[in-house]
C-alpha cells in the first residue's frame, strides 16, 4: 500500500481531535509571536485541525497534504490547502512563511531529512516538528513482553523511527537549531505518578517521553 492510499483511507475513516501535539504546537507558535501579521504553513495538514486553530488566532495559514481526502475535509472548512507529494519540492519560494509546522508527519515518509530541509527552506526562521518517540519506556516494555510496540504496528503507517537523537541529528543536518522541547509521558494525568514521570521525562526524554514537539530555528537565514 502506498503512503497516499494509506492516508486517503485514514482520512476517509477518521477525524482528528485536539491532542498533546496540537496544544504544544499552538503554545510554541504563540511564544514566537502574538500572531499579528504572521504566516504559517502546515505540512501534513490532514483534515485541517491545526490550521483552524491557528486561524482563530489571526494567523494567515496554508496547508499541504498528500491525501486528497484530507484536503477535501480541510477545503470544506474554508481553509487554504493543496495536495502535495512529500517526495517533491514544496511549491513555495525560499523564506515564504514565518513558521512551518509538521506534526506527526516525518515518521510517515521515507526521506524525512529531505522534507525537513524543504520545510527549513520555505521558512523565514522557525520550524515546529512533532514526532512519536520509538525508544520510550512503554515501547521497550512491550518488546520485553513479546508484543509489537504501538508505534510499530501497521495501522499507524509509520515507516521511519524517531527518538531524541535521531530528531536532533536530522535537525542539525537541515541547519536547524533546537530551541525548545515539549514532551508528554505515561501516567501524566495521575496526580503523584504524573508528577514523577513528568520529572523523569524532563531529565531523560529519550526514555520517558512518549512524543516530542520541538521548536527549531534556522541557523542559515
Amino acid at each position: 500500500m502506498s503512503v497516499k492510499t494509506f492516508e486517503n483511507e485514514r482520512w476517509t475513516r477518521d477525524d482528528q481531535g485536539i491532542s498533546f501535539r496540537h496544544k504544544e504546537a499552538l503554545s510554541l507558535v504563540s511564544s514566537i509571536s502574538d500572531g499579528s501579521n504572521k504566516t504559517l504553513l502546515d505540512i501534513g495538514c490532514g483534515d485541517g485541525l491545526l490550521l483552524s486553530l491557528v486561524a482563530e488566532r489571526g494567523i494567515a495559514a496554508r496547508g499541504l497534504d498528500i491525501s486528497e481526502k484530507g484536503i477535501e475535509k480541510s477545503s470544506a472548512k474554508g481553509l487554504d490547502v493543496a495536495v502535495y507529494d512529500a517526495d517533491s519540492r514544496i511549491p513555495f519560494p525560499d523564506n515564504t512563511f514565518d513558521v512551518v509546522t509538521m506534526l506527526d508527519v516525518l515518521e510517515h515518509v521515507y526521506a524525512p531529512e529531505v522534507l525537513l530541509k524543504e520545510a527549513a527552506r520555505v521558512s523565514k526562521r522557525w520550524v515546529i516538528v512533532g514526532v512519536p518517540n520509538f525508544s520510550s519506556v512503554a515501547a521497550r516494555v512491550q518488546v520485553l513482553i513479546g508484543a509489537v510496540p504501538e508505534n510499530n504496528r501497521p495501522n499507524k503507517g509509520h515507516v521511519y523511527w524517531f527518538n531524541e537523537l535521531v530528531l536532533k541529528t536530522l535537525a542539525r543536518d537541515a541547519h536547524l537549531s533546537l530551541r525548545q522541547t515539549r514532551v508528554n509521558t505515561i501516567f501524566e494525568n495521575r496526580f503523584l505518578l504524573g508528577t514523577f514521570f513528568k520529572f523523569l521525562a524532563r531529565i531523560t526524554p529519550n526514555l520517558f517521553a512518549l512524543s516530542f514537539v520541538v521548536q527549531l530555528e534556522k541557523t542559515r537565514i
